[in-house]
């Protein structure tokens, strides 16, 4: 893997995108989109917050809210039934055990989210779910993720309102710091799945994937721990003109992963990896071709990023590529079709030929 010359500097905020007809009733379709009893708007009339500190009593980026006394038990009994249509399709009465134990707020980022902390009154464990700002680059990042990804994601749309479930994983920043040298984990194995990551972003158009953006997900195995990372953040899906912003490599908070890939990694144990990564998505692609035709076709008519963006980005691709194909694409949607279209023409490339019957 290979560093950036020059770090890429900070993102500026990008604009919030509104869902538009066609998007939405592709999430009706597929019952993304659903009738929610409490909305992103009511969850912002909050009438006191308190900063919440972590374990150790240092301050995080989220404050508690606190909501009038008279409303907390119908909003919190809807956010319960938001997790049960999240987890059990709506099915109620599996979880009426369950208790809303907080509700947190965070003004940093693009999303601006509430994360709700579910309890299991039987056991005390806990889980979490977030409500968004419903923003159509952010939506078109989830179900990306959902379709290409080995990774299935459960999230929601009503109006302007977006639902997402937590993803749980160890945050990159706080795995470099903490957990690159664990001595369960062959390196090899994490090298691996950095570089199916990288070109998992690559391809689908997914940027701004710095350390604190994703997570790692550490499975036991008979031999050694799994590794596997997963983004946790698509609000930058599809926007940036850089060729650059969709390589997590050239990120400089990401700079000791790319030493740590170098470093256990042989240069063509890497492209094995990469070909085996760009094969699984095509395959993955052609398992869900209606629905993600579908997807797409709504992307490319969406304006989610500013033309000169799309023609900046296009230009780099097809120099990175050598294909000119890239350069007749007038959306983002559409160059996320054409990197699926050449990642099938480098595979069939590489096969060898069938013989003669």
């Amino acid at each position: 893997m290979n560093e950036a010359e020059d770090p890429i500097a900070a993102t500026p905020r990008k604009p919030s995108m509104p869902v538009n007809d066609g998007l939405r009733d592709y999430l009706a379709r597929y019952k993304r989109e659903r009738v929610l009893p409490v909305t992103y708007e009511r969850l912002r009339d909050f009438q006191e917050v308190i900063p919440l500190v972590d374990a150790n009593g240092q301050p995080t980026l989220w404050d508690t809210v606190i909501y009038r006394y008279d409303e907390m038990g119908d909003l919190y009994e809807g956010l319960k039934r938001i997790y049960a249509l999240l987890k059990v399709d709506g099915d109620f009465s599996v979880m009426q055990h369950l208790y809303v134990d907080r509700v947190d707020y965070c003004s940093f980022g693009n999303s601006t989210p509430f994360r709700v902390r579910v309890v299991n009154a039987y056991n005390d464990n806990q889980d979490y779910f977030y409500v968004k700002k419903a923003d159509a680059s952010r939506v078109y990042g989830l179900e990306l993720e959902h379709l290409l990804s080995p990774n299935r994601l459960n999230y929601l749309t009503h109006g302007t309102t977006l639902v997402e479930e937590h993803i749980a994983g160890i945050p990159g920043d706080v795995f470099i710091q903490k957990w690159m040298q664990y001595p369960e984990l062959r390196p090899v194995r994490v090298a691996k799945e950095l570089v199916k990551f990288n070109e998992r972003c690559f391809v689908r158009l997914l940027g701004d994937m710095r350390s604190y953006n994703f997570v790692f997900v550490i499975t036991p195995d008979f031999e050694a721990a799994q590794v596997r990372i997963r983004a946790m953040d698509f609000d930058q899906q599809s926007y940036n003109g850089r060729k650059n912003f969709y390589l997590p490599q050239f990120f400089k908070d990401n700079t000791p992963l790319v030493h740590y890939c170098n470093k256990h990694l042989h240069a063509q144990t890497a492209l094995q990896y990469q070909r085996e990564e760009q094969t699984l998505m095509v395959q993955r692609a052609d398992l869900a071709r209606a629905r993600l035709d579908s997807l797409l076709h709504e992307m490319a008519g969406d304006p989610i990023a500013p033309l000169e963006k799309v023609h900046t980005l296009r230009v780099a691709l097809a120099e990175h590529f050598q294909r000119d194909e890239y350069l007749e694409c007038e959306s983002m949607g559409a160059l996320v079709r054409q990197n699926l279209a050449t990642l099938r023409e480098v595979i069939a490339s590489h096969h060898p030929a069938e013989p003669n019957e």
